[in-house]
């Protein structure tokens, strides 16, 4: 261990959690969850068992049909406990970026011309791209909130830029590239003062700390299982208000009850739901975000604590109001050269131009492509300082 350094906390027993994944028992340091997360045996278990005892639809009276709403029922529940909601203002798709699609279209049938959606400077273009194609469509106007100089969102912009047009304010909870976490109470209570949604991109947020959407006055959120060690999933949050007041796309003998199930569309993937639920059982088997947060952090806190002035870390200079992901160049060396250096000593990181969040990373000051890496529980603090030690060499090469 480094001299000096951040230990992480003893109440995380790291290395069981690591045995619970077939993914983690070689030398190959995955340090790219912001991408997807590695999953454990049991949920992948899950998954195969569902497909060979509940290969059947909702609806039927035999068993196989009777296990599929009660995984469909418990997955409501748990997705629900989850997000701090209740189970009818769950909605599960195949993605956040079509459920985002989906919705976005939904609150659009009764948006008029002229009508404003706000967005994030640090948004990932999933939860972009969804207002501006409906924008085209309906003759709609998207404006960008900015950013201050630390690369937080800019809420004297967002106040400046609400008026009565404001019909929605969509904004990442947590970014994706460089980590920062947004106000996401504050976001809500400006939304609302003009009667505008609060709409949530909580894909990277959800992964590393605790949601509970009634304390931030959420209208929307939406997440990913696949970047907290489940499966590829989209799950939304809907106010139960505003659910009802939206008008479905939806297939007409499909049941309307409960209100969430109004906005799936077709036959749910309930082998996917059934390894969503092993997940959840998974986070609380280790202690849930109690555990989670602080460990993490001390992750986050001894990556920035022990790398050299030879390497640059865009965006908060400190764990402070953000999660542990982190953009990176070594100064001198072109990151898809140190992504490579890295992969050659079994460490996984990647390089990239944007990294989908296309209103930042202009601003950020890099030229091409920057290092993205990405802690989670199952990190280790040898794996950090692996990672930094390589950063170094790669200098040498």
């Amino acid at each position: 261990m480094l001299a000096d350094q951040p230990t992480v906390p003893e109440s995380f027993d790291c290395d069981a959690a690591r045995a619970r994944f077939s993914s983690l028992r070689t030398e190959f340091a995955f340090l790219d969850a912001p991408g997807g997360s590695q999953v454990p045996d049991e949920v992948g278990q899950a998954i195969a068992q569902a497909l060979a005892d509940a290969s059947a639809n909702l609806g039927a009276v035999y068993a196989t049909s009777l296990r599929v709403k009660e995984i469909l029922e418990t997955a409501e529940q748990n997705a629900a406990g989850f997000l701090g909601c209740d189970p009818h203002e769950v909605i599960f798709g195949p993605n956040m970026t079509s459920l985002n699609f989906t919705l976005s279209r939904t609150a659009g049938r009764e948006f008029a011309p002229g009508d404003e959606v706000l967005v994030s400077s640090l948004d990932h273009d999933g939860g972009v791209a969804p207002w501006l194609e409906l924008a085209h469509d309906r003759d709609l106007v998207v404006r960008q909130i900015e950013l201050r100089d630390d690369t937080t969102l800019a809420l004297a912009d967002l106040e400046a830029k609400l008026s009565e047009r404001t019909r929605v304010v969509a904004f990442a909870w947590a970014s994706n590239a460089i980590g920062t976490v947004t106000d996401a109470r504050r976001v809500a209570e400006l939304a609302h003062s003009v009667g505008a949604l609060a709409w949530v991109d909580a894909v990277h947020y959800a992964a590393h700390m605790p949601i509970d959407v009634r304390a931030i006055d959420a209208d929307v959120l939406l997440c990913s299982p696949y970047k907290f060690c489940g499966p590829h999933l989209g799950i939304a949050y809907g106010r139960a208000s505003v659910l009802e007041s939206w008008r479905p796309y939806k297939v007409r003998p499909a049941p309307s009850t409960p209100l969430g199930r109004r906005f799936e569309t077709g036959t749910q993937p309930y082998e996917l739901l059934a390894g969503f639920n092993a997940t959840i059982d998974y986070l609380k088997s280790i202690g849930g975000f109690d555990t989670i947060v602080p460990y993490e952090r001390a992750l986050g806190e001894r990556l920035l604590s022990s790398i050299s002035d030879a390497v640059t870390v865009y965006g908060l200079p400190t764990m402070a109001g953000r999660v542990p992901t982190f953009l990176v160049n070594v100064d001198g060396v072109p990151a898809a050269d140190v992504v490579a250096h890295l992969a050659a000593r079994d460490i996984g990181v990647w390089a990239h131009d944007s990294w989908y969040s296309l209103g930042l990373y202009k601003r950020l000051g890099y030229e091409d492509q920057a290092i993205r890496v990405g802690f989670i529980h199952y990190n280790t603090a040898a794996e950090v300082d692996r990672f930094v030690d390589g950063l170094e060499s790669a200098r040498a090469v």
